[in-house]
C-alpha cells in the first residue's frame, strides 16, 4: 500500500489554498491541501504498524511550532507546479530530517521544499498565465503546526488518515 506523511494547515488556509485548488489542481478531490513531509512511499501492512510506533515516538521528540507562508511561487522548470511557500523554517526542517532518518529505506525523490500546493499539471502557457497573476498577490499567513498525519492511498487514488501524531509530551 502506498503511504506518505503531511501537515494539514488551518482550515483558513486550507480555504485559501482550495479558492485556487479547484481550478488548477486535478488533485483536489483526492486530497486536503497539506504540506508533504514524506512522499509517498510504499510498505507492507506489518511494517506500517512498526513505523507508525516510530512515528509515535518521534512526535514526542518536536514541540509544536509556526509556520509563515509568505508567497507563490513555482518549481518551473522542472515541472509546472504553482504552490504557497512556507519558509523553511528550522523546526520544519527538523522534523522532515527526523521523519526521514526513520525511513531511510524509502530515499525521498525531491529535496524538501515545505509548500501547500495550489495548481499542477498546468501546459506551460496556463502555468505561465496563472503564476504571473498570483505572484503579484500577497500572502501572509501564519499557523501553528501541532501534529502531523501518516496517509494511506486509497483504491480510487484519494487519502485518508491512517493515524495522527501530536508534536510534543502528551
Amino acid at each position: 500500500m502506498k503511504y506518505g506523511i503531511v501537515i494539514f494547515p488551518s482550515k483558513s488556509l486550507q480555504d485559501k489554498a482550495n479558492s485556487y485548488r479547484k481550478r488548477y489542481d486535478p488533485h483536489y478531490a483526492l486530497i486536503p491541501p497539506h504540506i508533504t513531509l514524506i512522499h509517498t512511499f510504499e510498505e507492507s501492512d506489518e511494517q506500517i504498524k512498526e513505523i507508525a510506533e516510530k512515528l509515535r515516538e518521534a512526535a514526542k521528540r518536536f514541540s509544536p511550532f509556526q509556520i509563515n507562508v509568505t508567497k507563490f511561487s513555482s518549481f518551473q522548470p522542472v515541472n509546472n507546479v504553482i504552490y504557497m511557500k512556507v519558509e523553511p523554517s528550522h523546526e520544519i526542517v527538523d522534523l522532515h530530517e527526523g521523519l526521514s532518518y526513520l525511513l531511510a529505506n524509502h530515499p525521498q525523490e525531491y529535496a524538501f521544499v515545505p509548500h501547500i500546493t495550489v495548481g499542477q499539471k498546468l501546459s506551460n502557457d496556463e502555468h505561465s498565465d496563472v503564476y504571473s497573476s498570483l505572484r503579484l498577490q500577497p500572502i501572509n499567513n501564519e499557523d501553528t503546526v501541532d501534529r502531523f498525519h501518516l496517509l494511506y492511498q486509497l483504491e480510487n487514488g484519494s487519502w485518508t488518515v491512517y493515524e495522527t501524531f501530536r508534536l510534543g509530551k502528551e
